[in-house]
């Protein structure tokens, strides 16, 4: 068995893929024994091929190439790869993700040194080497209504500042998505990821869960990476809609029907005005006005496809 299972995610985005393993190969201490499982989230032909003609080339003997018929999303892709991970720590990371320093050493101690904790996560820098935010706040409807900021001042024990520079283990709600580390007997306890969410807030879901069982989150910053933030998810409205249906589902799982529907009904108003300014929203607030269910997530209109 090995120490660490490394899973990455490609969508149509091999060279970052490549960026991403050559930066953890680079890093990676030469006694941890670690593997890394690339998953192919249905890129495009060429895409696809390109990483392929990587994976079997590099000579890293413990890097595998998977590929799946249709893009199953974040969390369905990680476990997807979970099905060839043989290791005690697992480490889901972005294909957008360069290591800056020996980044899986770090949170696997941290992680050995402290059963209490279930999840931690490295520090985040943007490409000009400016810090980046590394953690957030459970989704809520406080948090939906009133905005960080505010849970930060009236609770700054359980919500810290999220803007502020961290130099030692800080306790935290959750980690950025980008990179993150578990035992994987912890994230076998709870299920692994929700599948039915196709994009987004997949990690505070997986934090949550993971709170319920007891098992804490930490930013451990001597972790350090870049993290080309959303270089492998070009931004549109249809991935806007997503962001909502994820929302609004993971509300509705940890807050209750309430919560759902308090969020729905300020959301539909908010994007009805919205919608004069920008007629591209109208998209978006149909799907609010039917409840923004997980039918009409990108998930349910994938095709299966294959390369001969």
């Amino acid at each position: 068995m090995f120490e660490i299972a490394a899973i990455l995610i490609n969508y149509n985005s091999s060279t970052l893929t490549q960026e991403c393993i050559e930066s953890i190969l680079k890093n990676t201490d030469s006694t941890i024994n670690f593997q890394i499982i690339v998953v192919d989230n249905c890129s495009e032909k060429d895409d696809f091929l390109k990483l392929k003609q990587y994976c079997d080339q590099n000579t890293f003997q413990h890097l595998q190439l998977v590929r799946s018929k249709i893009n199953t999303g974040f969390g369905a892709g990680n476990m997807l790869g979970i099905h060839y991970a043989s290791a005690k720590h697992i480490a889901f990371i972005n294909n957008d993700t360069v290591f800056l320093n020996d980044c899986l050493s770090v949170l696997m101690k941290a992680l050995k040194n402290d059963n209490s904790i279930g999840m931690v996560g490295g520090q985040s820098f943007k490409e000009d080497g400016k810090i980046m935010q590394a953690f957030d706040h459970f989704s809520s409807v406080s948090k939906e209504f009133f905005g960080r900021d505010f849970l930060e001042k009236i609770n700054p024990k359980k919500y810290p500042k999220r803007k502020a520079t961290y130099l030692t283990p800080t306790k935290v709600n959750y980690v950025q998505g980008s990179f993150m580390m578990v035992r994987n007997e912890d994230f076998n306890s709870i299920g692994g990821f929700d599948t039915n969410i196709f994009l987004y807030y997949e990690e505070t879901d997986l934090c949550k869960r993971l709170e319920k069982t007891n098992k804490s989150c930490f930013l451990i910053p001597e972790a350090r990476y870049i993290h080309y933030h959303g270089a492998s998810t070009p931004s549109s409205i249809n991935i806007k809609i997503e962001l909502k249906i994820s929302l609004l589902y993971v509300i509705r799982k940890h807050s209750g029907y309430l919560g759902y529907k308090l969020l729905l009904s300020h959301l539909q108003f908010q994007y009805f005005f919205k919608s004069f300014f920008k007629p591209k929203y109208w998209k978006l607030f149909r799907v609010l006005l039917v409840g923004a269910p997980l039918s009409k997530s990108l998930k349910t209109i994938q095709k299966i496809q294959t390369i001969n």
